[in-house]
């Protein structure tokens, strides 16, 4: 690696962190806001989680007498810095990602499971009784969620592959294959099904009501974060902001990655601008209908519950996603015109 490219990847690295870190605070900000009015309240103001991380990082970090310090230390920085890993490999504001490869949504999936396992390792070294009951509930949540997800990603892949695309599961192919553009009408029922899977999903992914029983504040006080206070609690509280910014980032790129200056005929400067503010206003529409709407319409959840929600009826529904897709007229390809129906190969969807 040049020099040059060492210093672009460092230097952007930097900027994608900021943006994260300053987006994430910023939307938490809105959706509190606009959840105080959809509850009848004031709210605080929307500066509010600025406010609330500088306090944080003033404040005494305590190590309670029975953790493992180390432990207890290290994984919020670890949770903060998988989170920002994710937004380096997706395209934001209309720009590239940073990090590009083939097996770029794989990878997204291995690095949004890091900040959920470092907050269950952070429930369990903490020597909290109350904290041991969130992580045990983390990792049933994790495990109920990831098999819908992967059918989202899969099928989107499936899709991809019968349209005679090759490095599928990289998230710039997608970005210059919408797959709204390439399914017929089946098809797009069946595109439709997946993205709301997804958005119920999303907040379980950032553990956020009525998902959030890991966390539940008025039945085990806190759970998983029971115990930190300070910096580490600050970090796990960026990271929340910054996964926010991710996931609905990732919604964006997979089911929304258009741009606006063309619409337009806009060019240099004016679309750059003019893309990033569309990306933005998409960004705050997925987090106003994934995590705004549901956490306020709807009361939390008991475990055994969530993990009912995503084991049996998202998964058929997500299944019912897939199959719509599969069966869709477009996509089959008959054999005398040197096709076949039917899925592709694994070995295909990798594109080898």
């Amino acid at each position: 690696m040049s020099e040059f490219v060492l210093f672009r990847v460092v230097l952007g690295t930097l900027g994608i962190a900021v943006f994260g870190i300053i987006f994430g605070l910023l939307y938490k900000g809105i959706d509190r806001k606009i959840a105080a009015h959809m509850q009848g309240r004031i709210g605080p103001p929307i500066r509010q989680p600025f406010r609330d991380i500088v306090k944080l990082f003033t404040k005494e970090n305590i190590v309670p007498e029975n953790a493992i310090p180390w432990i207890f230390n290290i994984v919020p920085l670890v949770g903060l810095v998988a989170t920002i890993s994710i937004l380096l490999y997706l395209p934001l504001g209309g720009f590239p990602p940073l990090l590009s490869q083939n097996g770029d949504l794989i990878l997204i999936l291995y690095l949004l499971i890091i900040p959920s396992l470092a907050m269950v390792v952070g429930g369990f070294s903490s020597g909290s009784p109350y904290a041991v009951v969130g992580a045990q509930r983390e990792m049933a949540t994790m495990i109920a969620y990831e098999f819908p997800l992967a059918i989202i990603i899969i099928s989107i892949a499936t899709r991809l592959v019968q349209n005679g695309g090759v490095n599928v599961f990289a998230l710039s192919t997608i970005a210059s294959t919408p797959v709204w553009n390439v399914v017929g009408p089946l098809g797009f029922i069946g595109l439709v099904i997946l993205l709301l899977v997804l958005l119920i999903v999303t907040p379980a992914e950032l553990s956020k009501i009525p998902f959030d029983s890991p966390e539940a504040e008025t039945e085990i006080a806190g759970g998983l974060l029971v115990e930190y206070s300070g910096r580490n609690l600050a970090m796990f509280y960026l990271t929340d902001g910054v996964k926010t910014v991710a996931m609905a980032s990732i919604i964006v790129a997979l089911f929304f990655p258009y741009a606006i200056s063309g619409l337009f005929g806009l060019e240099s400067y004016f679309a750059y601008a003019a893309d990033i503010i569309f990306y933005l206003v998409k960004v705050f529409l997925v987090i106003l209908f994934s995590v705004t709407l549901i956490r306020v319409s709807i009361a939390r959840l008991k475990i055994d519950q969530i993990v009912y929600t995503y084991w049996i009826p998202l998964t058929l529904i997500g299944l019912v996603g897939l199959i719509c897709i599969m069966w869709d007229p477009s996509t089959l390809v008959p054999i005398s015109e040197g096709g076949r129906f039917g899925w592709p190969t694994i070995l295909e969807l990798l594109g080898l």
